[in-house]
This record gives C-alpha cells, structure tokens and sequence, in this order.
C-alpha cells in the first residue's frame, strides 16, 4: 500500500516539529514547510496527497495558499486555525478548502480527520436509496445518469453536465451533489450531510455544510438547491 503523502505548512516550529512526529508515527510522510511561498513550491514539486495549511503564516497565508492549490489541483486541503469563531474558517472554505481542525487539536483528533478526507476522496461513492422516478428516469438511473432539468450527473463517470457543458467539482463537491441527487426533493439536515459527506460520527461544524453548499451552487446554479429554514437543503426534482 502506497504512503500517503502530507503537505504541512505551519510557521510555529514547536507545533511543526511535534504535529511531523505525529504523523509520521501513524504511517504518513511528511513534508512540513514554515511558510507559504515555501509551501506552494513544495505542493507543486512533490504533489502531496493531502495539503494541512495553517491559516496565519508568512509570505503567503494559508488562505492565499489554498486558494493557489485549488487553482491547479482537486487535493485535499485541511486548514489549521487558532480562532474556531474567526471568519478565517470561512474565508478557508470559500477558497476551497474540504475540511478545518481548530488549534490547538489533539494528534489522534487531527489524524482521523486526515483519514475521513482520503476516505471520501479515494471513492466519491454513489446515490444511496434513491427515490424511484418515471420508466424514463429509471432507465437512466440504470445508465448512471441522473437528470435534474438541464442539470445531468453521472454517477459511474463522476462527471456533471450543466445544459450540455462540463462542470467541474472538487471530490468534496461531487459527494454533496450525489447525497443531494439521490433524494431530490428530500430535506437533508445539515447532521445528516456531515455524517454523510464528511464521515463526522459526530455533531460538527455546519458552516463546512454551508459554504460548501453555496460553492456548488454557483457550480449548478443557484436555484437548483433551496435552503429550507431550520431544516437543511433540498436540490429541486
């Protein structure tokens, strides 16, 4: 089984040098940078499997950064932030980070976190107990097509077609599009797309939901998902 390969940028070197050890001792390899800049050459050097940037470092901070990777690559991106109330977690999100762990964090709490996000990316998994449409609607079910108006999902090709043309989605995107397609016109909590998509076995934060929720819309548009106040999202039949 190949080692999986860990980014880590983070400018505090005691955190730096204990969290590498950590990983280390649980089977990853790491490369671990002190700054931003460093940590750019270094994702497009190396090609990690999974990127963890702290939110506040030098010469390019791990928002800028992330959003630098997002650019060219779907790997996974964990941001690392001191403030779990800080609009940092947000701006991280929107610039298209999968996930964030708040400092300081437990290295058992960080790795499962590590794990959950390469489960979900190693297979994006398919609809789940959907519901049965028209004879039409099945036949294309059986082809892995699933139709939403001009709005098509492949879920053997994992690809999306918006009126004919190519939508490209990150892993995390494409899992929150099949949970939502495999039961159009079903209420989905925020807990239960957390669980679901995030493999959180446990309450987490829901602004990961609903950022994420707002990127694929403006992937597929912005009315194909609606917002059900106090309940949760539901993508229109």
């Amino acid at each position: 089984m190949a080692e999986t390969h860990v980014l880590f940028v983070e400018d505090d070197d005691v955190i730096r040098e204990a969290t590498t050890l950590a990983l280390e001792r649980d089977g990853f390899v790491v490369t671990a940078m002190p700054d931003g800049l460093s940590g750019l050459e270094s994702f497009r050097a190396d090609r990690p499997d999974i990127a963890l940037l702290d939110v506040m470092v030098p010469g390019m901070d791990g928002v800028s950064l992330c959003r630098r990777i997002r650019d060219e690559s779907t790997v996974p991106v964990i941001m690392l932030s001191a403030r779990a109330d800080s609009i940092d977690v947000v701006l991280g999100l929107e610039a298209g980070a999968d996930d964030y762990v708040t400092k300081p964090f437990d290295g058992s709490v960080l790795v499962a976190r590590i794990r959950a996000v390469l489960r979900r990316f190693g297979h994006a998994g398919g609809p789940r107990n959907g519901a049965q449409g028209s004879s039409e609607e099945s036949r294309d079910e059986e082809r892995g097509v699933l139709s939403f108006g001009d709005l098509e999902v492949d879920t053997e090709g994992m690809e999306v077609r918006k009126a004919g043309a190519a939508v490209a989605l990150t892993p995390t995107e494409m899992r929150l599009l099949l949970e939502f397609s495999s039961a159009p016109g079903t209420v989905l909590s925020r807990d239960r797309l957390l669980e679901r998509v995030w493999d959180y076995d446990w309450g987490g934060d829901t602004r990961v939901v609903d950022v994420h929720v707002q990127r694929l819309r403006t992937k597929i548009g912005q009315d194909r998902i609606e917002t059900v106040r106090g309940f949760g999202y539901k993508l229109k039949a």
